[in-house]
């Protein structure tokens, strides 16, 4: 039976051409040579993930590209299984041993894995990070991290630590961040974030008190911004996007 391939080496994923299209390998074996120590991850039914040593040569037939420009490629369905099956394969590739005895791991679902020794069973996790869009009359506080790849500017984000709740992170990472406090802290939307291994929570929140003093450890630059001076944004594939352009159709309905 056919199923899709979704065949990684690292970041980059392989994809067929066809026509003017790129699309995820469809067939009934692998789309590529499979060593026997290979290992065959199959989350669900109708697709399965590889992990390859060396990226394939591009051709007429076949191209490999990394996996965050495949969003605007890619149907959204055929991404986000590709982001799940990148996260996994990450996961099988640091997870080999058990950190109890030190004994071998073996899968023991598509999503979980046993100590061959202990019994222990483990399965991925995913480091939760929140990001908000901060608002201040017609404004919004935009900021560019040290660790973006690009100029443009982004939301305040960062990850939640034991312990703590995720408003009680907001709260904190804007803090930290920028010496501002906020409030009215609700919850916009979530993302899953496979670079490698994440999940975004996405919040919107209103400006309360204090001036910004940014962090300049993590922020190379930041300030408010109204509608029509805003600077580069994040790509579209970013919940940042998401809840930039969401408070841009809120900014144009008032008007």
């Amino acid at each position: 039976m056919k199923q899709y391939w979704y065949v990684f080496c690292q970041d980059e994923l392989l994809l067929w051409k066809e026509g003017n299209q790129l699309v995820v390998p469809f067939a009934e074996e692998p789309p590529v040579k499979v060593a026997p120590w290979t290992t065959i991850i199959t989350p669900e039914n109708g697709y399965s993930a590889i992990s390859i040593p060396s990226p394939i040569i591009e051709d007429e037939k076949q191209i490999m590209i990394s996996l965050r420009p495949s969003y605007e490629i890619l149907p959204y369905e055929h991404y986000q299984k590709a982001g799940k099956c990148r996260e996994l394969l990450y996961w099988d590739t640091n997870n080999k041993y058990c950190g109890c005895c030190g004994g071998p791991l073996k899968f023991n679902s598509p999503i979980s894995k046993k100590c061959t020794m202990c019994g222990k069973e483990i399965w991925p996790n995913v480091a939760v990070a929140c990001i908000v869009l901060i608002q201040k009359g017609n404004e919004i506080l935009m900021v560019h991290a040290h660790n973006f790849r690009g100029k443009f500017f982004g939301l305040v984000a960062g990850f939640v630590e034991t312990g703590e709740t995720l408003e009680e992170c907001v709260k904190r990472e804007v803090r930290e961040e920028t010496s501002l406090t906020i409030k009215n802290i609700k919850y916009f939307d979530s993302q899953p974030w496979p670079y490698p291994c994440g999940l975004m929570v996405g919040f919107t929140a209103e400006y309360e008190s204090g001036e910004i003093h940014l962090q300049r450890s993590e922020l190379g630059g930041g300030g408010w911004f109204t509608k029509d001076n805003l600077p580069e944004l994040p790509q579209k594939l970013s919940i940042a996007r998401k809840l930039i352009n969401h408070w841009l159709e809120k900014q144009n309905n008032i008007l």
